[in-house]
């Protein structure tokens, strides 16, 4: 079994504890994602999805995914590629909410736009493992 080790970055939000964000590259782009080891499975920005899916997603009124955040709509899609690291993750079948409220707020306090929450689905796959005092996140492949 390969160890996959991918930094993480530390924020604290107004003094309330803190949060691990971890950069990811979908459709060739980099881009920052919460670390959410409550949540039950990945998803994506509903608008990096259709800029990039438009033509081959599937929408509905459920939720499909339980993480922090709430909304009445998910879009259902396969992204190509998701790169965490070293790790290339294909054909990744993702739900899609509109994150724009958790991204703007994280922007208002001086840190960069979320396009993205890694949950468990990713996290359990993969076993992985977050060093703290590090703050990297092990991947097994």
């Amino acid at each position: 079994m390969r160890t996959i080790t991918v930094p993480l970055k530390s924020i604290n939000l107004q003094d309330d504890g803190f949060h691990l964000l971890v950069e990811v590259v979908v459709f060739k782009e980099k881009h920052f994602a919460v670390l959410d080891t409550g949540a039950s499975r990945s998803v994506f920005d509903k608008s990096l999805i259709e800029q990039h899916l438009s033509e081959t997603l599937q929408v509905s009124e459920e939720i499909n995914a339980a993480t922090l955040f709430t909304t009445t709509t998910t879009i259902q899609a396969t992204i190509p590629e998701v790169g965490l690291g070293l790790l290339k993750i294909k054909n990744y079948e993702t739900v899609a909410f509109d994150l724009q409220s958790v991204s703007e707020t994280y922007q208002q306090f001086g840190h960069p736009p979320i396009m993205c929450i890694i949950g468990g689905d990713i996290l359990m796959q993969y076993k992985a493992i977050i060093d703290y005092e590090n703050l990297t996140l092990n991947l097994h492949k």
